[in-house]
């Protein structure tokens, strides 16, 4: 048998309701059976002492009491030489002990007493005086009847109550387990979902759809329904997650494997060429290094990411006052150094802000790149920075041929490129886009991008945070 806190509520609630009818029960039976044993003991008392009344004159008249029950005694006694002595008579009980007991005590007053007489039971006795100090008149009556009746009324009380703890107990856990039953219905679902494979999908569309149950039900089935919502929108996020890592892993390997590989082989070629063929040993180490250097740039962009990523715990950014239009300036001198085949325009007005210098420019050299590498020599780029309601909106575009429109959704994806071996001659990495995003979304600000045939517009606008 299982301990007591182990079975079911609805068992526990209706053995709990039954010991509480059961209290109740007991304590009312009690207040019943006593209050009725009070009733006919005050009746019984008030028929002796209306017989004992009745009696007087024929026992101060003939010394005898003589129209009594047939089942009641009653003994008369006077008082001779001092002594109160028992006159003869027809209803007199076998043995006078109680009676003699009694009626000395009467001489103080009238007295009633419970006794059992020997041979005879249990008797009601009354004792009064007829004749102040000399006559006294001692009747009995049984308690057969009474008693009776006490012991039927306990024993259909007992019957009666039995039978309502009985059909209480049964029918307050039907009731219970059926009041419960939205309860029942939101464990199965959780054992529904216990049952869902979660490891690769954030699919949890399993919800507590019936009704019912009162207030508090409702209640609990609407938190229910909640939390299963916002484990459902969590396991979504952790999926894509875990999506996105295992996608850029994999991205993250494959892009460092190619300049390792390149490596080794320029390796060998050194190694051969500073054997026989010594002239090319420099063209060899230069391939080395562009390899090395190009690798240099990945780690960079991969270890900024890690950082953005983790920013609660390490922040990458060093906030200063600025001038957001010179570092404009600077990026576009730098871009007309580097990308000669380009022309850049610059319209930048003095905005002063709070950010990273260092980061700012580096989202504005990636996009400026990343529009030269993308759009032909010859292609006009602009580069405009203003101030617009609190904000710092910097604007970058070009007259390029834009981006096909089912590449705009996944142009900030990570190693994510519109033409993926064209990008990989021009030395990208797909990193450019998604740097520029982390490092716009650190400093609380918002990247779009609007691109058309001939048009393409990166918009960036950040919180200038500055008094």
């Amino acid at each position: 048998m299982k301990p007591l806190g182990q079975w079911r509520l609805g068992t526990r609630l209706a053995l709990a309701l039954g010991a509480l009818a059961l209290t109740v029960f007991v304590i009312v039976g009690w207040v019943m059976v006593t209050s009725m044993q009070d009733f006919l003991d005050r009746r019984l008392d008030d028929q002796m002492a209306i017989s004992q009344t009745g009696a007087a004159k024929e026992v101060e008249r003939y010394g005898k009491v003589s129209k009594l029950p047939p089942d009641w005694f009653a003994v008369v006694y006077k008082m001779q030489d001092g002594e109160l002595r028992p006159q003869p008579g027809e209803q007199q009980p076998a043995d006078r002990e109680e009676f003699d007991a009694i009626a000395k005590k009467a001489l103080n007053g009238d007295l009633f007493a419970t006794d059992y007489l020997r041979g005879d039971g249990k008797f009601r006795l009354r004792a009064c005086e007829i004749v102040d100090n000399e006559i006294v008149l001692v009747s009995a009556a049984p308690l057969d009847d009474r008693d009776g009746t006490i012991s039927q009324l306990i024993t259909v009380s007992v019957i009666a109550f039995l039978a309502a703890l009985v059909a209480l107990v049964v029918g307050g856990q039907a009731l219970i387990r059926r009041g419960m039953q939205p309860l029942s219905d939101m464990a199965d679902t959780a054992h529904d979902i216990s049952s869902h494979d979660l490891t690769d999908s954030g699919d949890l569309a399993v919800r507590v759809d019936k009704r019912g149950g009162g207030v508090e039900v409702e209640e609990l089935r609407e938190a229910f329904n909640k939390m299963l919502a916002h484990i459902d929108t969590s396991l979504v996020a952790r999926t894509a997650a875990e999506q996105r890592l295992r996608r850029f892993i994999a991205d993250a390997s494959h892009e460092l494997r190619t300049p390792l590989t390149s490596l080794r082989g320029y390796a060998d070629l050194f190694k051969y060429a500073a054997a026989n063929e010594p002239g090319e040993r420099e063209k060899h180490l230069e391939k080395l290094r562009s390899e090395a250097s190009r690798m240099s740039v990945l780690l960079d962009d991969l270890l900024l990411l890690a950082r953005l990523d983790s920013a609660a715990t390490e922040p990458p950014l060093r906030p200063e006052e600025l001038d957001l239009s010179v570092i404009a300036e600077a990026a576009a001198d730098a871009f007309r150094a580097g990308r000669p085949s380009h022309v850049l325009d610059v319209d930048a007005d003095t905005v002063t802000m709070t950010a990273d210098p260092t980061r700012l420019r580096q989202v504005l050299d990636n996009l400026l790149a990343n529009a030269a590498v993308h759009t032909p020599a010859g292609t006009s780029v602009a580069l405009q920075v203003t101030a617009e309601n609190g904000w710092a909106v910097i604007r970058v575009s070009d007259s390029g041929p834009g981006i096909p429109a089912a590449d705009q959704a996944r142009i900030f994806d990570r190693f994510y490129r519109v033409d993926d071996s064209r990008t990989r001659q021009r030395g990208g990495s797909g990193l450019g886009l998604a740097v520029v995003q982390s490092l716009v979304e650190a400093h609380d600000g918002r990247i779009e991008l609007s691109s058309r045939p001939g048009s393409t517009v990166f918009t960036i606008r950040l919180p200038r945070h500055s008094d």
